[in-house]
């Protein structure tokens, strides 16, 4: 890499890291980054995986405060996002990259609409009991729950482009919770998918440590920056950006 490629891979670390705390599509902007200066697809989605994992730590520890509100949650989301990496991790290793190219735009796309229309959707499905109170707040993952957030944690080590904005809408329709702490547990998922995910590249994958170095220098600015800004989105904007953000990643892998 040149100079000017080095420093475009430090600044998109910055920008990607922000996005990973916020609305979670940050391989859309590092990962074509990392093939323009050179690197061939696979050791760039492993480069990728090692470079961003700072971003979404140095995330996490800015939701600190949302993950300890829910210590449940946070600890089923740790388990099955992890559980679900090392089975993406092992499918990327062992499948050719194409698998996936045809539905995950389509896939992305989805779950932008389910995102934008939770709100409504959940209202209409919000059951009553016959007194007429409403139920309590879910705030406890149930098995269906459970098994959707293995699903993304496992698309998350596979490939994860749009991943935070699977996992918002799993959670989303899941439980009664706050979107601040959501995107709080979906940087959380990011994390545990990426560490497991980058461990594991580490000892069987080709890595461009000097890609990953510089990714990793800006990424974890970016999250921690991303996180300040995250908690503090209005709910209808942070849908707004989360559903923009993640029509733009689809429309742009559909080329």
């Amino acid at each position: 890499m040149t100079g000017l490629e080095q420093l475009a891979v430090l600044v998109t670390g910055l920008g990607a890291g922000v996005l990973t705390s916020t609305v979670g599509v940050a391989s859309l902007l590092s990962f074509p980054v990392l093939v323009a200066v050179g690197l061939p697809p696979v050791v760039a989605n492993v480069s990728n995986t090692l470079g961003m994992t700072p971003a979404s730590l140095s995330g996490s520890f800015g939701y600190r405060r949302e993950l300890r509100e829910h210590p449940g949650v946070t600890a089923t989301v740790i388990v099955t996002c992890t559980a679900g990496s090392a089975v993406g991790a092992v499918l990327l290793l062992a499948l050719p990259s194409s698998v996936f190219e045809t539905v995950v735009p389509w896939l992305i796309l989805f779950t932008c609409l389910l995102v934008g229309a939770q709100p409504a959707i959940s209202r209409r499905l919000r059951r009553r009991h016959p007194d007429g109170e409403a139920l309590p707040d879910r705030t406890r993952m149930s098995p269906v729950t459970t098994v959707f957030s293995t699903l993304v944690g496992a698309y998350g080590g596979y490939f994860g482009a749009g991943s935070g904005v699977m996992m918002v809408a799993v959670l989303g329709f899941g439980l009664d919770l706050e979107l601040r702490i959501v995107n709080g547990l979906k940087t959380l998922a990011i994390l545990c998918g990426n560490l497991l995910a980058a461990l594991i590249f580490i000892f069987v994958a080709e890595v461009d440590w000097r890609a990953v170095g510089l990714l990793a220098a800006g990424s974890v600015v970016g999250g921690y920056v991303g996180a300040r800004v995250g908690r503090r989105l209005p709910p209808t904007l942070f849908r707004a950006l989360i559903v923009t953000a993640g029509v733009t990643a689809a429309v742009t892998m559909l080329r």
